[in-house]
C-alpha cells in the first residue's frame, strides 16, 4: 500500500476541462482544450477531421501544449491549443481529438465547428445610387441590407452612424466604378457593426474603433499616416471579426539607414488591428513603420484566432509584420516581405501557438523573427530567409520559451552591421544565445553568404560546422545551404540599401534543401518527393499568390491557397487524401458553394460567399456536445475505474509537433492510480 500511494502521489494525470472553437476564420479554425494537472507536460492531443458529411478524415498537427503562464501583465490558462489550416469557408467541420497521457486522464472528444463566409449582398438588397452631394442623405437612411454605390467624383470625408446586421444584412459602402470614386479625408466607422467598404480610393485612412464584423476590401489607400486601424476603447471585447483584404495601402515612410528601426524617422501603421478573429489577407502593403500590425501592452484586446495571409509587403521600417501579444492561435502564413527592418515580431507572444508558416523574407535586415519580452509559444515552419548579417539572430537579452522551429531555411552573409542605431551580427549561421526552456529547433537549413564560416551558437552551445551543430544542439538533422539552393540567380545584397527588387526564392530541383525537411500533418501533407523540402516553397509547386488578386482569377490546383471554385488545395494533386486530385472535397462532402464570388472579394478568390453563415456578434463558437471515451464525465475528471482508452492516435505515427510522450491510454492499474488520486485530493 505504501508503494502505491507513493505511486499516486508521484502520478499526474490530466484532467481534461472544455473543448472551444473560439472566432473561426474564413478558412482556418482554432481549437482549445483546457486542462488541470499535467505538471509534467507530457500529454498529447492528436487531431483528426472531416467536413461534415464526409467519409474521409484529414489528420491536422497535434495541439501545442501551452502551460500556465504570465509575461508583461498578462496571464494564461492551462490548455492545449492549435489550428486546423486551410479550410473551407462556410463549411461545418467534425473535429475528433485525442488526448494521451501516460500519467492518466486519457480520452477523446469530438467538437463541431463551422468556418465564416464572406457577406454578400442578398437578393432584394436596396441599391442607392449617390453623388458626393447626395452621399449623406443615403448614409443618415441607410437600412440593414442596403448597397449605397458611389457614382465617380470626389467625395469628402465619411462618418458612418447606423448599422447593418448579421448574415446577408450588411451595408455596402461600394463604389459603382473600382477607385472611381474618391475620398478626400477619412472614412471613419468608429462603434459600427456590419458594414463592407468597398473599391474606394481614399486620401486618408479607414478608421473603425470599437466596430465588429466590418469588411474592407479592394480599395486603393493612399496616406502620409495610418491606413486601415481599429482600436478597442472599451473595458470589453468590442473589436472583432474585421476583414481587411485585396486591398492596396501605401504610407509615406522610405527605406533608409535614417528611417529603420524602433527610433527612426518612420511613421503610420499600414493595417493596425487589435481583436479577435480578424482576417488580414492578400493586401499590398508598403512605406510604413509596421506594415501590418497588432497592438501592445494595454491596448491589446482579445488578440486571438487572427489570419494574416498572403500579404505582399515592402518597407516596414520597423517591422513587416508586428504580432506583439498574441493570445493564442496566431495564423500568419504565406507572406512575402522585403526590404524591411524585421521580418515578423513577436513581441512578446503570450503563450502561444503563434505560427509563422512558409512566409518569404528578402533584405531583412535586423532579425527574421523578434522573439523579445519573454516571448512563449511561437511556431515558425517552412520560412525562407535571405538577409545580410546573421541568418537567424535573435537579439531579445531575455530568454524566449517553447519556441518550435522546423523546416525553415535561415541564409545571412556579408552586408551586415548597425542599422538604425542596431547591430544585426556578422554574418554567423544563427545567434540564439537567448534560447529558453522548452525550445526544439530541428530539420532547418542555415548558411553564410561571403563570410567563408559556419559560425553559430543556440544556447550556450557554440559551433563552427554543420556537425557541431547537429551534434551539440537539437539541430540533428540540419543542412548546409548557400544561394546555390535556388533556381534562379540570386545576388546576396552587399548592404541592405538601397531596396532589392524581388527575386524568386524557389528551390533548384538538386540542393541540399530538397527532400531533407519532416512530414508535419496538416502543413506539408502535398509533399512531392520522398520527404517535405526545406524552405516556403515546395519543388514542382506553383507560386502562392501575393497581394490584391484579380476579380477573376484561374485556379490553380495544388499550390496550398483555394482559388476559383476549389473546394479545398492541400498542395497536391493526390487523391485519397481528403482533398481530391482535382481539389474537391473527398468523402461525399458538400464544400463551400461553386462560383460568383461575393462582391466584396472572397478570402478565395472567385470562391463562393454565398448569404448568411455570418458569425454571431461575440464570435466565440463555444464547442457543445462533447464526446468522452471511456466513461469520463464531459468536461470533467474520468469517473472512478473507468479506462478512459485514447480510441487510437490519429494520424498513425509519431508527429514532432506532439511535444510529449506519444504513449497509448493507460491500462487498468493506471485507472486505480488515478480513482485513487481522486479520493486522496477530494479528502483534503
Amino acid at each position: 500500500m505504501t508503494l502505491l500511494l507513493a505511486l499516486v502521489l508521484a502520478a499526474d494525470p490530466t484532467v481534461a476541462g472544455t473543448v472551444t472553437t473560439p472566432y473561426p476564420t474564413y478558412e482556418n479554425l482554432s481549437v482549445e482544450w483546457a486542462i488541470t494537472g499535467d505538471d509534467d507536460l507530457d500529454s498529447v492531443v492528436t487531431v483528426r477531421y472531416r467536413a461534415q458529411g464526409s467519409s474521409a478524415w484529414r489528420v491536422g498537427l497535434p495541439l501545442r501544449r501551452v502551460p500556465a503562464g504570465t509575461a508583461e501583465g498578462f496571464s494564461w490558462t492551462n490548455k492545449h491549443s492549435g489550428s486546423l489550416f486551410d479550410l473551407t469557408p462556410g463549411t461545418t467541420w467534425e473535429i475528433e481529438l485525442t488526448l494521451t497521457d501516460p500519467d492518466g486522464g486519457s480520452t477523446t472528444r469530438t467538437v463541431m465547428a463551422t468556418t465564416r463566409q464572406l457577406p454578400v449582398p442578398s437578393g432584394t438588397a436596396m441599391t442607392r445610387r449617390v453623388t458626393p452631394s447626395t452621399i449623406g442623405a443615403a448614409l443618415t437612411a441607410a437600412n440593414p441590407g442596403d448597397v449605397i454605390l458611389l457614382a465617380d467624383g470626389m467625395y469628402a470625408p465619411i462618418t458612418v452612424t447606423r448599422d447593418g446586421a448579421a448574415g446577408s444584412q450588411h451595408i455596402w459602402l461600394k463604389a459603382e466604378n473600382p477607385q472611381g470614386a474618391i475620398v478626400t479625408g477619412e472614412v471613419r466607422l468608429d462603434g459600427r457593426a456590419f458594414w463592407v467598404v468597398e473599391g474606394l480610393r481614399i486620401n486618408a485612412q479607414v478608421k473603425f474603433n470599437n466596430a465588429h464584423d466590418i469588411v474592407v476590401s479592394r480599395n486603393v489607400i493612399q496616406t502620409a499616416g495610418s491606413g486601415v486601424v481599429a482600436y478597442d476603447t472599451t473595458t470589453g471585447t468590442a473589436v472583432f471579426n474585421i476583414t481587411v483584404i485585396d486591398n492596396d495601402v501605401t504610407g509615406s515612410t522610405t527605406f533608409a539607414n535614417a528611417t529603420v528601426g524602433a527610433n527612426g524617422n518612420n511613421l503610420g501603421e499600414g493595417i493596425e488591428l487589435t481583436g479577435a478573429g480578424n482576417v488580414i489577407a492578400y493586401n499590398h502593403v508598403k512605406g510604413f513603420r509596421d506594415c501590418i500590425s497588432t497592438l501592445e501592452d494595454g491596448e491589446a484586446k482579445n488578440q486571438t484566432s487572427i489570419d494574416i495571409i498572403g500579404n505582399d509587403i515592402e518597407i516596414g521600417a520597423d517591422d513587416a509584420i508586428e504580432a506583439d501579444f498574441s493570445m493564442g492561435n496566431m495564423r500568419i502564413l504565406r507572406n512575402r516581405i522585403r526590404n524591411s527592418f524585421v521580418g515578423i515580431s513577436g513581441q512578446s507572444t503570450l503563450g502561444g501557438p503563434a505560427y509563422s508558416v512558409r512566409n518569404v523574407m528578402f533584405n531583412v535586415i535586423y532579425t527574421p523573427f523578434k522573439l523579445h519580452r519573454g516571448s512563449v509559444g511561437d511556431v515558425a515552419l517552412h520560412n525562407t530567409v535571405v538577409k545580410t548579417g546573421d541568418g537567424l539572430g535573435i537579439y531579445s537579452g531575455v530568454a524566449w520559451q517553447r519556441a518550435f522551429f522546423r523546416n525553415n531555411v535561415f541564409i545571412g552573409g556579408t552586408g551586415f552591421g548597425t542599422y538604425g542605431g542596431f547591430g544585426n551580427g556578422s554574418g554567423r549561421v544563427a545567434d540564439l544565445a537567448q534560447s529558453g526552456a522548452g525550445c526544439s529547433y530541428d530539420y532547418d537549413g542555415f548558411g553564410s553568404v561571403g563570410t567563408g564560416s559556419f559560425q553559430g551558437r543556440i544556447g550556450a552551445t557554440s559551433f563552427m560546422t554543420l556537425a557541431a551543430l547537429r551534434s551539440g544542439t537539437t539541430e540533428a538533422h540540419a543542412q548546409q545551404v548557400d544561394l546555390s539552393i535556388f533556381s534562379s540567380n540570386i545576388t546576396f545584397p552587399s548592404s541592405p540599401f538601397p531596396e532589392q527588387a524581388q527575386v524568386d526564392l524557389r528551390l533548384a530541383s538538386a540542393s541540399p534543401a530538397i527532400d531533407t525537411g519532416v512530414a508535419l500533418s496538416g502543413v506539408n501533407d502535398g509533399a512531392l518527393g520522398a520527404a517535405p523540402d526545406l524552405g516556403a516553397y515546395e519543388t514542382g509547386a506553383s507560386l502562392p499568390t501575393y497581394g490584391p488578386r484579380p476579380l477573376a482569377m484561374t485556379a490553380t490546383c495544388g499550390n496550398h491557397a483555394r482559388e476559383g471554385g476549389e473546394g479545398c488545395d492541400d498542395g497536391n494533386t493526390r487523391s485519397g487524401d481528403g482533398c481530391s486530385a482535382a481539389c474537391a472535397l473527398e468523402g461525399g462532402a458538400g464544400g463551400g458553394t461553386a462560383g460568383g464570388g461575393s462582391a466584396g472579394g472572397a478570402v478565395t478568390a472567385g470562391g463562393a460567399a454565398t448569404a448568411g453563415g455570418a458569425a454571431t456578434a461575440g464570435g466565440a463558437v463555444t464547442a457543445g456536445g462533447a464526446v468522452t471515451a471511456g466513461g469520463a464525465a464531459a468536461g470533467g475528471a474520468p469517473t472512478a475505474g473507468g479506462t478512459a482508452t485514447a480510441g487510437g492516435t490519429a494520424g498513425g505515427g509519431a508527429d514532432p509537433m506532439a511535444t510529449g510522450c506519444g504513449c497509448t491510454a493507460p491500462g487498468a492499474a493506471w485507472s486505480l492510480v488515478v480513482a485513487l488520486l481522486f479520493f486522496i485530493r477530494r479528502q483534503k
